[in-house]
């Protein structure tokens, strides 16, 4: 039995595998984050974003708080406590007909949290360039 796209992207969550999230993304996936000022185009860009926000993001407080569910979408509610702020957000990814991740969002709050979350991120994408 093939697994949906959610319950994969559970999985890689959970196991932090990033190999399994670099499997599931599209050639032309495109990544949106209120830390970027425009959407990012192609696997390889969208693979490197999702692993700096795995790297920040997955620690042992984050954990996913409800769901909401489209025919090729969901809205994944999540809460993380980073540096001690608590961040409340959602990831809302559309896939496309095979099951692969086309369209990944990332929305949070609130705004010291998602300033925390920049410069985090910065540092990760700058390590990923070095």
């Amino acid at each position: 039995m093939t697994l949906s796209p959610i319950a994969r992207w559970h999985q890689a969550v959970a196991e932090n595998d990033f190999a399994l999230v670099d499997d599931m993304l599209a050639d032309e996936a495109v990544f949106e984050s209120p830390a970027v000022f425009k959407p990012q185009h192609g696997k390889p860009l969208v693979a490197k974003y999702l692993r700096a926000a795995m790297s920040v993001l997955n620690n042992p407080t984050f954990r996913y708080t409800d769901e909401w569910f489209g025919e090729r979408s969901a809205v994944l509610e999540f809460v993380v406590t980073i540096d001690e702020m608590y961040v409340n957000g959602v990831d809302i990814i559309r896939w496309d007909e095979s099951g692969r991740i086309v369209h990944f969002k990332v929305m949070v709050r609130p705004l010291k949290g998602l300033q925390t979350l920049v410069a985090l991120m910065a540092e990760r994408l700058q390590v990923a360039v070095s």
